[in-house]
């Protein structure tokens, strides 16, 4: 049986709130009526209940690993709220690294994983599952439609991209402006990954509605693109009709 085309979603933690949970269901759904070739493979934010004991745990003293440990069991926790949303769709259990992602993801079912390592966001574990999986696209959902060119929230007229190459959001995330602190749209770790692997990217919002019309190729949002893919082909482009001039001066 061919494999599924497989897509690697990360969806916020702000969905996962407690004000937000009455949601899932909803978002379930969604990732359920997957069309048949897709098969979603799923990682859940941490959101503000990891932030919450984190908080909580670094005023305790704990140090930084520590604090990791418990995003991550934050995270799973979360994930396993939606695979019982899920049911039989679903394999039963997070995975806990890239080797069972594997495993998991081979049986066909939909997977649900949390954070897999200390020092790394669920947006880096998203990318590296994308990589590691082959996925055919990885889509960030997050709490905001869309990457702008400032913090749509602190500023009325910010800009919607409608793309944004990959030099061009390192260059914003590096900078000291809107996009630090609560505008958490990727991390220098995902960007790293989707660069090297030449992953197709995607930013949405984590919504029901957006995620599916993300698993049905008419995802919103902002494409994540790779500087030189069109150059290139308008290279081979010129460079097949230069042959073709080439050949019918020989052959006059």
């Amino acid at each position: 049986m061919a494999r599924r085309r497989r897509i690697v979603i990360k969806l916020s933690g702000s969905s996962f709130a407690p004000d937000a949970m009455g949601s899932l269901g909803e978002m379930a759904a969604a990732l359920a009526r997957a069309p048949a070739p897709i098969q979603p493979i799923v990682v859940a934010g941490g959101g503000p209940i990891a932030r919450a004991y984190i908080a909580h745990a670094r005023a305790a003293g704990a140090d930084e690993s520590a604090l990791d440990g418990i995003g991550i069991d934050v995270s799973r926790l979360n994930a396993r709220v939606l695979i019982h949303h899920l049911g039989d769709r679903a394999h039963p259990h997070p995975p806990e690294t890239l080797r069972e992602a594997e495993d998991a993801a081979d049986t066909g079912r939909i997977v649900v994983a949390g954070g897999l390592y200390p020092g790394q966001s669920t947006n880096g574990t998203a990318a590296l599952l994308a990589e590691r999986l082959r996925a055919d696209e990885f889509v960030n959902a997050t709490d905001v439609d869309a990457i702008y060119d400032s913090d749509p929230r602190a500023n009325a007229s910010a800009r919607r991209l409608a793309r944004v190459s990959v030099r061009d959001l390192r260059a914003m995330l590096a900078g000291e402006g809107s996009m630090a602190g609560g505008y958490d749209l990727m991390d220098m770790i995902a960007l790293k990954v989707i660069e090297r692997s030449r992953l197709r990217a995607r930013v949405i919002r984590s919504e029901p509605r957006a995620i599916s019309a993300a698993l049905r190729g008419r995802a919103a949002g902002t494409e994540i693109t790779h500087e030189g893919r069109d150059s290139g082909r308008s290279r081979s482009r010129r460079a097949s009709r230069q042959t073709r001039a080439s050949r019918t001066r020989r052959a006059s």
